[in-house]
């Protein structure tokens, strides 16, 4: 398992001290860690390190060890005695009821379209923006965050936050298998085009077209994503 001490994990390190000074809690911290799983900094088995966020971040090893109690619980990371916290390695039924899960509730979601508050679809939009400069800019890890906030405003249109909460963890989780994938420009270039086309058709208000593309698009998505995973453990 390798372990990620410092480095581009922490380059915003400055930044995560100010989020936890304004609410300085274990629940904060562990909101900053899982930002960063779904941001790919923690690869799977990645060590997190106790002493690293004490120093960086300059918190208590309490409010560290609760932070991963919790990230423990969402199933984004593992306890290993004697040996400390690592970021999980999935297998192909977590990929499998991740996706499960998405279709359950992404497909709900665009059924709310057409109520929805026009404040509520700007981040669908600014996604695909920023998914778009990520791709000419030849930043696939980019391209795959884009790609996931994408989908964390779809459900958005239901407004509710413990959706967004939830999907949140659901979507940290399919992270930790693009981490792993062999080729993300492969992986990820088709699906901005797609983004595009899902956003097109909730626009014109044809949010039954948007389902049903959706619906494909996340079958393809599970297809490839387990084959690419199986590349890649294939070569480890």
């Amino acid at each position: 398992m390798s372990s990620v001490e410092s480095g581009t994990a922490w380059e915003n390190a400055a930044e995560d001290r100010a989020r936890l000074d304004r609410v300085g809690t274990a629940e904060k911290l562990a909101e900053i860690l899982r930002d960063r799983v779904v941001e790919g900094y923690f690869p799977p088995g990645s060590r997190l390190s106790e002493e690293v966020i004490c120093s960086l971040l300059n918190v208590s090893r309490n409010t560290v060890r609760e932070a991963f109690r919790l990230l423990c619980h969402e199933r984004l990371a593992v306890h290993e005695f004697a040996r400390g916290v690592f970021v999980r390695e999935l297998s192909d039924e977590d990929i499998s009821d991740v996706y499960r899960l998405r279709r359950m509730l992404e497909c709900a979601a665009v059924r709310e379209f057409p109520a929805a508050p026009q404040e509520t679809l700007r981040p669908i939009e600014e996604a695909i923006n920023r998914g778009a400069a990520a791709a000419l800019a030849n930043d696939w890890r980019s391209v795959g965050t884009a790609d996931l906030h994408f989908h964390q405003g779809i459900i958005r249109i239901v407004q509710s936050p413990r959706l967004d909460e939830f999907i949140q963890r659901v979507l940290a989780e399919l992270r930790l298998a693009f981490a792993v994938m062999p080729n993300l420009r492969s992986f990820h270039e088709p699906y901005l085009e797609r983004n595009r086309t899902i956003w097109r058709l909730l626009s014109e208000d044809k949010a039954e077209l948007a389902e049903m593309e959706l619906v494909e698009y996340l079958k393809d998505g599970e297809r490839e994503v387990l084959q690419m995973w199986h590349e890649s453990q294939a070569q480890a």
